[in-house]
C-alpha cells in the first residue's frame, strides 16, 4: 500500500511539474524528434469510408446501432456514405501526401473483408483494401492498420453474442489471418483492437455505444439484453485472449517475413487526485488499475491489477496458467488515445452496494467526475476541450514508470469544434502545437513514444454526436454530392510542422491562407 501511495504521490509532484515544462518550452521543429519519428493522421472505416451497402459489405453491430433508437446522441445521422473514402481514397491519398504525412492511420471493416464473419473472403474489399494500401505505399506514407474499430460483423453478434463468447477468439484470429497474409507485405505496423477498455465499458456496462449491452440499473439506456455487472469484465477477457492469441499467431508465422509490430490501443486519462487526501490519492492509483490496468497489467505481467480481482471477485475471469503465459509479453507496443485529464475524488462506500457493475468497482465519485471531465466521451453538451497536454506527459510517464516504457504511439490527439464551414480552426492549431510540444518534452525526459497521430484527417462521422462535431484537419462539404475537402488552417499548421518548419510555442506560425500548396480546392465562399 505504502508503495502505491507513494507512487501515486511522484505522479502528481511530476504532472505539476510537466504543467511548467509545457508553459516554458522552446522554439521546436520535427527534426528535434528522434530519427525515424512517425507523423500521421488518422480515421476508422465504419466513420470514413461510407459505401455501407456497396460490393458485399454486410452489416456491423455500427451499422445496427446508428440505426436504432438508441443512436440518439448521433443526433439520427449515421456513416452509411460519411466521407465517402470507399470511392475517393486516392483523392484523399493525394491531400496526405501534399500535407507531407509520414503515415495513415485507418481500419479494416471486418463485414467488407469477410461479410460473413469468418469464411470467404469478399474480393471487392479484399481489392479495396489492396488498393488503398497500395496507393498510401505509392506516396511514400506508411499504413498503420487498426484490425478491430467498435465493428465486429453483427452475424457474430446474433449468433453468439460476440465479444462476450470464448467463440469469438477463433473467429478473430482467422480473420487476423487473412489480414496479415494479403496485406502484411506491405502493412508494417498492427493494432488489434482500438480503445479496447471504452468498447468493454461502453458497450457492457453503460450500454450507450454498441453492441448497446447493459443492465438495470445501470445503463445509460434501457438495454434489451446484457448483465452490466459481468459482462464488461467477460468481454474485456475475451478481448485479451483474441488479442494475445493474434499477436502469437503474427509473432509465429509473419513477423520474421514481414518484419512489422503488433500491439492494443487503449484510451488513456491522466488521473488527478482532487485533493492530497490518501483517500483521493488511492483512489487515484485505483482509477489508473482500473481503466488501463485492466488491459496493461496481463499484457505486461500476466494478471490483472490485484484491486480490481479484489473488488470484483468472481465477476472477474481468472487466466489459466497457459493464458497467463500466452498473454504475458504479446504486445511489441501499447497505442494510446489522449484527449484530456480526469480528476478523481474516492467513493469506496460504493463497495458496500450490491449489485455493483464495473463503475462502482472502481469506487469512485462519478457525479463528480463528469462534472469536472473534458474528454471525447464525457462532455458533449460543450465542444472545445480545455487543453492539458501536461496530462499526456503524465500517461506517458505512466507507462515509462510502472510498466518498464515500452514502445507506445499516440494514435489519436485532437481537439473538438462544432461543425461549421469556418476553415480558422485556432483550437485545434493550439492542440496541435501544445501537445506535440509536450510530447516533445516527454521524449527528452526519456519516454519511449514512437509516433504521433492526430484526430482526425478528414471531418468524419463521429460516434457520439454524428457531424454535430468535428476534429478534422479537412471540412467535407455533405451538401456537396461529391463531398469535396477543403483544408483548414490546422491542416496548414500541420503541414508547415511536418515539413520541417519550426514551431515557436505561443507565437504561432505565419499563415497565408495558400490553400493551393495543400489542395486544388479554394475557400469556400
Amino acid at each position: 500500500m505504502m508503495k502505491e501511495l507513494g507512487f501515486s504521490l511522484q505522479l502528481l509532484v511530476v504532472s505539476l511539474v510537466m504543467a511548467e515544462m509545457v508553459s516554458g518550452a522552446d522554439e521546436f521543429s520535427r527534426y528535434d524528434f528522434p530519427p525515424g519519428f512517425t507523423f500521421g493522421a488518422g480515421t476508422s472505416a465504419y466513420q470514413v469510408e461510407g459505401a455501407a451497402n456497396e460490393d458485399g459489405r454486410t452489416p456491423s453491430i455500427m451499422d445496427t446501432w446508428t440505426h436504432s433508437d438508441n443512436s440518439v446522441i448521433t443526433g439520427g445521422a449515421n456513416g452509411d456514405i460519411a466521407c465517402d473514402q470507399y470511392h475517393k481514397y486516392k483523392e484523399d491519398v493525394q491531400l496526405m501526401a501534399e500535407m507531407g504525412l509520414d503515415a495513415y492511420r485507418f481500419s479494416i471493416s471486418w463485414s467488407r473483408l469477410i461479410p460473413n464473419g469468418r469464411g470467404a473472403v469478399n474480393p471487392k474489399g479484399l481489392q479495396y483494401y489492396n488498393n488503398l494500401i497500395s496507393e498510401l505505399i505509392s506516396h511514400g506514407i506508411q499504413p498503420h492498420v487498426t484490425i478491430h474499430h467498435f465493428d465486429l460483423p453483427q452475424v457474430l453478434e446474433d449468433e453468439y453474442g460476440g465479444w462476450i463468447s470464448r467463440n469469438i477468439v477463433k473467429d478473430f484470429m482467422e480473420y487476423a489471418d487473412v489480414c496479415f497474409r494479403m496485406f502484411g507485405d506491405r502493412v508494417k505496423y498492427w493494432t488489434t483492437f482500438n480503445e479496447a477498455n471504452i468498447f468493454t465499458m461502453s458497450g457492457y456496462d453503460l450500454g450507450f455505444l454498441p453492441p448497446n449491452r447493459c443492465s438495470s440499473p445501470f445503463g445509460y439506456f434501457d438495454c434489451t439484453k446484457g448483465d452490466s455487472s459481468s459482462e464488461p469484465y467477460l468481454a474485456a477477457h475475451n478481448i485479451i485472449l483474441s488479442h494475445a492469441s493474434v499477436a502469437r499467431l503474427y509473432q509465429k508465422k509473419y513477423q520474421s517475413i514481414q518484419k512489422g509490430y503488433i500491439g492494443l490501443n487503449l484510451l488513456s486519462f491522466f488521473f488527478v487526485p482532487i485533493t492530497n487526501k490518501t483517500e483521493d490519492v488511492i483512489a487515484t492509483q485505483r482509477a489508473n488499475d482500473f481503466f488501463m490496468g485492466w488491459f496493461v497489467e496481463p499484457l505486461v505481467r500476466g494478471d490483472y491489477p490485484e484491486v480490481m480481482k479484489k473488488n470484483a471477485g468472481s465477476r472477474l475471469p481468472s487466466f489459466t496458467a497457459l493464458e497467463s503465459e500466452t498473454v504475458k509479453g504479446s504486445f511489441d507496443f501499447f497505442a494510446v488515445n489522449f484527449y484530456s485529464v480526469s480528476y478523481v475524488k474516492d467513493y469506496s462506500e460504493g463497495l458496500n452496494v450490491e449489485p455493483r457493475d464495473y463503475k462502482a468497482d472502481m469506487a469512485l465519485d462519478w457525479n463528480f467526475m463528469q462534472e469536472n471531465a473534458s474528454s471525447k466521451y464525457t462532455s458533449l453538451p460543450s465542444f472545445e476541450f480545455p487543453l492539458t497536454p501536461w496530462g499526456l506527459q503524465g500517461v506517458l510517464e505512466l507507462f515509462k514508470q510502472n510498466y518498464g516504457n515500452p514502445p507506445i504511439f499516440i494514435h489519436e490527439n485532437g481537439q473538438r469544434m462544432q461543425r461549421n464551414t469556418t476553415l480558422e480552426d485556432w483550437p485545434r492549431i493550439q492542440c496541435l502545437q501544445e501537445h506535440i510540444s509536450a510530447l516533445l518534452d516527454s521524449v527528452r525526459n526519456g519516454s519511449n513514444a514512437k509516433g504521433y497521430f492526430t484526430w482526425s484527417l478528414l471531418d468524419v462521422f463521429e460516434l457520439l454526436d454524428g457531424f454535430r462535431s468535428s476534429f478534422g484537419l479537412y471540412y467535407v462539404d455533405l451538401d456537396d454530392p461529391g463531398l469535396r475537402r477543403y483544408p483548414k488552417l490546422s491542416a496548414e499548421w500541420y503541414s508547415h510542422f511536418l515539413k520541417g518548419g519550426s514551431i515557436t510555442p505561443n507565437a504561432g506560425i505565419e499563415l497565408k491562407g495558400n490553400w493551393s500548396s495543400l489542395s486544388s480546392a479554394q475557400v469556400m465562399k
